[in-house]
């Protein structure tokens, strides 16, 4: 810890998700942050809100004096991989010798000082670790958690205690920035080909979660269809909802809009848990979190009560609005196999009622590259509005737009919305369940379509 002590640090992104986490952990740790991010957002907004001065143009001028003028090793600069290496404030303090690091350097020297659970995959770990967070938290084995998502139960992507006997980590494949944890335990939840603009093949994908696999030094746990990676592994434990090994779920079931299911493991059967939140494939999410919880010390009644009250994590499968006229659901899904998961789980829980899909495609490059998987996956809903990609950090591709991937869709009702044009779109149609989804900007668009449907289909 003592490469990071320092009274002033700078972020360069910092209105990302992991990126305000570390903020936040330096603020609270009596450290002056201030930073840069492209847009305001209501994390900008809590980050504001809770010391942290933000700045939303790159020049550099806009820098605060304090920082401007001190020494340039008082002045640790943190850069998330998102913003372009030509960035005027990345120069500035290059030209002014400031140490710079990328966040996975800065979070992986944070979990050198305690023994740290890593989870790690394409689609799942926010949801894992946060509820791997809340269990260890309600099950009094008290932690800190780097989240990539905002926990409900807390109102915060970071929990810190002075007495925590554990680190929880989100491990981000993105940019191999995983590779910089050594882990005491893990999770792998999913290794479905993406970040093809970094890795190039699936292959190279799939070889930096072995390698991150080789660095977790204690027990893994993986989803049991990406085993066979692992084979030469010692220390490795499968788990599934269709398994017959341990641990596994038996017996699930919705009652009353909520998800019931038998818990085996850590040679144990739990009857009959319940958990918060909604989706079958969250389920499959509680079993990881619930082994890992119980082998740190979380007891069977902490760990009963701990998912009963867990309230997910915004924009994870979560219901904003739910009456027997309208159904509002936000979703993080921006790949296809989270997309299968979230409207399978529409599917399950409201069967038979139409569901209208807004999707917001994300990057230019999984657009193309997963166009054919997308086409089925959106299929799954009645009727389908497509904004157009998000582009994040990269450049248009020429030909791979919303209207190219929208042709692919089978389905009669579909259309591309302008991103200004959808609220007043939605409110001109008959609808009954409605599901929003993907990782770009949508998630501004939300508060406005929860005020419209709320006004709308008022009791």
């Amino acid at each position: 810890m003592n490469t990071l002590n320092g009274k002033r640090f700078f972020f360069i992104g910092v209105g990302g998700i992991g990126m305000s986490g570390l903020a936040r952990y330096f603020r609270r740790r009596g450290a002056e942050v201030a930073g840069y991010d492209r847009t305001p957002s209501e994390l900008t907004n809590q980050l504001q809100s809770e010391g942290i001065e933000v700045q939303f143009n790159e020049t550099p001028a806009l820098i605060p004096d304090a920082y401007k003028s001190a020494a340039a090793g008082d002045v640790l600069v943190v850069r998330t991989p998102a913003v372009p290496l030509t960035s005027p404030l990345l120069k500035y303090w290059e030209d002014k010798g400031a140490r710079i690091l990328k966040r996975a350097d800065v979070l992986g020297m944070i979990t050198e000082d305690r023994p740290t659970v890593a989870v790690a995959g394409t689609h799942g770990k926010t949801t894992v670790s946060t509820m791997l967070a809340h269990l260890l938290t309600s099950g009094r084995v008290s932690c800190n958690a780097f989240l990539g998502g905002i926990a409900a139960n807390y109102g915060t992507n970071v929990l810190l205690n002075d007495d925590a006997v554990v680190n929880v980590v989100e491990a981000d494949e993105y940019d191999r920035s995983f590779l910089k944890l050594c882990p005491t335990q893990s999770i792998i939840t999913a290794m479905d080909p993406d970040h093809l603009d970094i890795y190039g093949t699936p292959e190279a994908m799939f070889e930096a979660y072995t390698q991150f696999a080789v660095q977790c030094d204690g027990p893994l746990l993986v989803h049991e269809r990406i085993a066979s990676h692992f084979a030469e592994r010692t220390q490795v434990k499968t788990y599934a909802l269709d398994s017959t090994s341990e641990p596994r779920a038996e017996n699930v079931r919705v009652v009353e809009g909520a998800y019931r299911f038998d818990l085996i493991a850590e040679g144990q059967t739990l009857r009959d848990l319940q958990l918060g939140m909604p989706g079958r494939h969250n389920v499959e999410n509680a079993i990881a979190a619930s082994t890992v919880a119980l082998r740190l010390g979380v007891s069977p009644e902490a760990l009963r009560s701990g998912l009963a009250s867990f309230k997910g994590v915004s924009r994870r499968f979560e219901t904003r609005i739910r009456s027997e006229r309208i159904v509002f659901i936000d979703d993080y899904a921006h790949h296809p196999k989270e997309l299968d998961a979230c409207l399978g789980s529409v599917r399950e829980l409201y069967p038979g009622r139409k569901v209208t899909g807004i999707f917001q495609p994300h990057l230019f490059t999984r657009t193309r590259d997963l166009a054919a998987d997308f086409a089925r996956s959106l299929s799954a809903v009645d009727e389908l509005m497509l904004l157009e990609i998000y582009p994040a950090r990269e450049e248009a591709i020429p030909g791979i737009t919303s209207n190219w991937l929208l042709e692919q869709v089978p389905l009669d009702k579909k259309s591309v919305v302008a991103r200004e044009a959808l609220v007043q779109m939605l409110a001109s149609r008959d609808l009954d369940v409605v599901v929003t989804m993907g990782a770009g900007d949508i998630d501004r668009l939300v508060p406005q379509i929860e005020r419209m449907l709320n006004e709308r289909y008022r009791p």
